[in-house]
């Protein structure tokens, strides 16, 4: 085994071997492409063709599963940072799940009443193994969410770290790193539930479904919803 290997391999929630992830994977990748260019198009496919939602989070392993965020088109950052790190895999690039506290201004009115706080714990983004080192990525904001609310959305050339941007357009404060969790070859997700029950209370993990987090949205920035 080499000393990538463990970051190639399909797990029960990175089940980059899924018959709908493999078949993602190629819709959006050519085989003359090199590992960048792959994995910067994988990127941009998480990105915006999977809607962030953090009003869906659960509890089950299924929830976080690659296979079920692609069913389901929507998803908080850490399904989203599970669906991207799957695909890599199943192109053949190593990747590993990688998590950091941050405070993040990118909310909603109902979402904040629920956490009683700006600080989400246990944020993920993904590094992906390319030309000889890691490459941190972001995939979580997709680009519509980003437009309504003025921010600039996060883009990745597979060179340069993509983890997020401190100021929106209008140079208000959009989000900061406060604490990094480290990186993970699997998902770490009895820690991250016991966490998130820990600080936000065992609801935060129940799913609304009453509530939508785009016509919540639609509603705070003034737009028909």
């Amino acid at each position: 085994m080499t000393q990538l290997s463990p970051f190639l391999t399909a797990t029960d929630a990175i089940d980059a071997d899924h018959r709908s992830v493999l078949a993602y994977a190629s819709s959006l990748v050519s085989p003359d492409d090199d590992d960048r260019s792959r994995a910067v198009k994988l990127y941009y496919g998480v990105r915006d063709d999977i809607r962030y939602d953090p009003y869906s989070v659960g509890r089950t392993l299924h929830d976080f599963k690659a296979s079920t965020t692609l069913a389901t088109g929507a998803a908080w950052c850490v399904p989203k940072a599970v669906l991207y790190a799957a695909l890599c895999r199943a192109s053949g690039i190593p990747a590993r799940l990688g998590f950091a506290d941050v405070r993040n201004h990118l909310s909603t009115e109902r979402l904040r009443e629920r956490m009683q706080t700006d600080v989400f714990i246990w944020h993920g983004y993904v590094s992906v193994w390319i030309e000889e080192r890691w490459v941190k990525a972001t995939p979580a904001f997709n680009l519509t969410l980003c437009q309504k609310f003025g921010l600039k959305p996060l883009e990745f050339d597979g060179r340069h770290d993509s983890l997020y941007h401190e100021f929106d357009q209008a140079g208000n404060r959009h989000m900061e790193y406060i604490r990094e969790r480290g990186e993970f070859a699997d998902l770490p997700l009895q820690q991250i539930l016991a966490d998130l029950d820990s600080v936000y209370g065992s609801g935060i993990l129940d799913s609304d479904d009453t509530a939508n987090f785009e016509t919540d949205v639609d509603r705070e920035v003034g737009l028909p919803s």
